[in-house]
């Protein structure tokens, strides 16, 4: 006997041994099986169960290959990222800014709501001054005014109301500059002043 035919007894005995050892798994296999038992194996507790979630991981699996053969535009990604600037409205916002700054233009501007305190008490007219700001705040109002006249029917010497409003309008954050009108809306028995609004 030479080494080739060694060789090949070798081989043929690894072959049956391999085909021997096969056959043993597929019966135990067999018998180890219960009918249906792929999807108990994989956790699911009946067969249409399985097949949907079979379905919907093929459909996942078909828009994930959609989504990657798109080819995104690198102008609307970044316009995504960025968004857009409104240029029309910044210039708009920018001449409003200026002409809050002009005094002239900000007397002109027309009163969108009046309080008439006459007749109140400092009590009075300060809870009535919170109401009406908090109510012309909430309704958007820009330019508001307090009547409170010149205190020439007040029992003391000195206006009260007008040093009250005065008072009110610098320590109250919604409200910014003020003044007093011109004679034939009341002069100085009146004070217009503006509430801040949050422009975006």
């Amino acid at each position: 006997m030479n080494f080739g035919d060694i060789l090949d007894e070798w081989e043929n005995s690894q072959k049956n041994i391999s085909y021997k050892n096969q056959k043993v798994d597929n019966q135990n296999s067999i018998y180890k099986k219960k009918a249906n038992a792929d999807f108990i194996e994989q956790g699911f507790s009946n067969k249409k169960d399985a097949q949907k979630n079979i379905v919907i991981k093929k459909t996942i699996r078909q828009q994930q290959e959609e989504d990657s053969k798109k080819k995104i535009n690198p102008m609307e990604l970044w316009l995504r990222r960025y968004g857009t600037v409104d240029k029309d409205k910044v210039i708009e916002q920018y001449e409003q800014n200026k002409k809050m700054e002009s005094r002239e233009y900000i007397k002109d501007m027309p009163i969108d709501a009046y309080l008439d305190l006459h007749g109140m008490t400092r009590d009075e007219a300060r809870t009535r001054m919170d109401i009406f700001v908090n109510d012309c705040t909430r309704r958007g109002f820009c330019k508001i005014m307090f009547i409170h006249g010149k205190g020439n029917h007040s029992s003391s010497s000195d206006p009260v109301l007008g040093e009250l409003v005065r008072l009110y309008i610098e320590k109250n954050k919604n409200l910014g500059a003020s003044g007093h009108p011109n004679r034939n809306q009341g002069g100085s028995g009146a004070t217009w002043v503006l509430i801040k609004i949050n422009r975006k």
